[in-house]
């Protein structure tokens, strides 16, 4: 089924930040349209060919946290229309691991880096063993391909078992230049809304840019411009809520993942934003912990054909 006239895909959190953001009655057209409460047969053959998926959860501290999910094509199947059922789980050393259980609420996002293709979905885990898991459509949509980088990719050869995690309450160094060159991240988000049409609000989502997009301010705040997309403001409309948020940033060169936890601040005028050449609004992020997977990523990605739509998002100095 689609959702009925009166029952809104969005919850208050979107709603208002749609609102101040002046889009409230396109956003809500596009969503009745667009959000659906089951997988379109496209998406159902999306996501049973696609190598990895990028999973959004509250973590054990009840803080969202995003992760990432792999396997050979075809590790994800879809039973019927309802449910996609992900034959992985997190593993011992991911910030996820033994955390979700049946109920959990979950966002995932797919994304096929050689077409720039994504779709999002978020529901309920139905089931889980030691095999995978299944989740259950509660939302279904697509996401335009802006701001997504081309990489082909590769199984990645260990020459040699990875180090150990590495844990700390803010940025090393080494963080710091590595957010300062990155191009892509995840945010997971997560707020319990009352409603009929979503009584949670599980996301996790891409954002992208030129390398540098994302300013590093000190070892503890990071900042990072909000581009014009599809209106929705499904993070946006969760931080408003409960400004929590987990990211993940992904080394596709080392095969390093970097997980940060903390909470965020929604950016909607001054002196920083007229920094930020083609940015609506900015988020700011105040990191509370960092964790470093070593070579977590099995695959190997080559470089970046970036994504045409990034020529007008500017360029800035990173700090």
């Amino acid at each position: 089924m689609d959702f009925p006239e009166q029952a809104s895909p969005f919850h208050r959190g979107e709603r208002a930040v749609q609102d101040r953001a002046g889009v409230r009655d396109r956003a809500e057209t596009h969503g009745q349209r667009g959000i659906r409460t089951y997988l379109l047969e496209q998406h159902q053959e999306f996501f049973g060919k696609i190598p990895f998926i990028v999973l959004g959860a509250l973590d054990g501290d009840g803080k969202p946290c995003a992760s990432l999910l792999a396997g050979h094509p075809g590790f994800i199947r879809v039973p019927d229309a309802y449910s996609l059922h992900i034959g992985a789980l997190p593993g011992p050393e991911d910030p996820l691991a033994g955390v979700l259980q049946v109920g959990s609420d979950v966002g995932l996002l797919g994304i096929e880096t050689t077409t720039r293709r994504r779709n999002r979905l978020n529901g309920p885990v139905l089931s889980l063993d030691a095999a995978g898991m299944v989740i259950g459509v509660r939302q279904s949509f697509g996401n335009c391909p802006k701001y997504i980088q081309v990489r082909s990719l590769e199984p990645r050869q260990r020459t040699a078992p990875p180090a150990a995690p590495q844990s700390a309450s803010a940025l090393d160094d080494a963080a710091v230049r590595f957010i300062r060159s990155s191009d892509t991240f995840f945010i997971a988000t997560h707020a319990a809304t009352a409603g009929p049409a979503r009584a949670t609000g599980a996301d996790v989502s891409h954002r992208g840019g030129n390398p540098g997009f994302v300013r590093v301010d000190d070892d503890a705040t990071l900042l990072w411009p909000d581009f014009i997309g599809n209106n929705f403001f499904n993070t946006l409309g969760n931080l408003h809520v409960n400004p929590s948020a987990g990211l993940l940033f992904p080394d596709f060169e080392s095969g390093d993942l970097l997980h940060l936890a903390g909470t965020c601040e929604i950016v909607w005028d001054g002196h920083d934003l007229q920094a930020f050449e083609g940015a609506q609004r900015l988020v700011r992020f105040q990191v509370e912990r960092m964790y470093r997977r070593p070579q977590a990523l099995p695959w190997r990605f080559s470089a970046p054909e970036p994504s045409p739509f990034l020529a007008g998002t500017g360029a800035w100095p990173a700090r």
